[in-house]
């Protein structure tokens, strides 16, 4: 992808990925979702997760898995504000930068 993918969109998709899943999802089917969609590296995600945690944007938690700890990340009430301000913010940005590929003005 030759577009930049800033922090905002970064936090954006996270949050999107993991509010598909009610009880939660793991930091690594995370990174992986994300990748199946655009470029990014594990290192790049694993501090959106923990930069989310800090803003209460998620919650974790820590569940066995084959002997392991596996910690999982749910959203939360105020992830899910930010979520849907981002999804708003998003619609209205692709539907003028549309109009600009269009000709039209963008600013309408």
């Amino acid at each position: 992808m030759i577009f930049n993918t800033g922090a905002a969109l970064l936090d954006a998709i996270v949050l999107s990925v993991v509010n598909r899943e009610s009880e939660g999802t793991y930091g690594y089917k995370i990174t992986q979702d994300v990748q199946a969609v655009i470029p990014v590296s594990e290192s790049t995600l694993y501090p959106v997760l923990r930069r989310l945690l800090k803003d209460q944007c998620l919650e974790s938690y820590d569940q066995e898995f084959q002997g392991r700890n596996r910690r999982y990340y749910r959203i939360t009430p105020t992830g899910s504000s930010q979520l849907n301000m981002y999804k708003q913010e998003w619609y209205s940005y692709i539907l003028k930068i549309n109009m600009l590929f269009e000709g039209g003005k963008g600013n309408d």
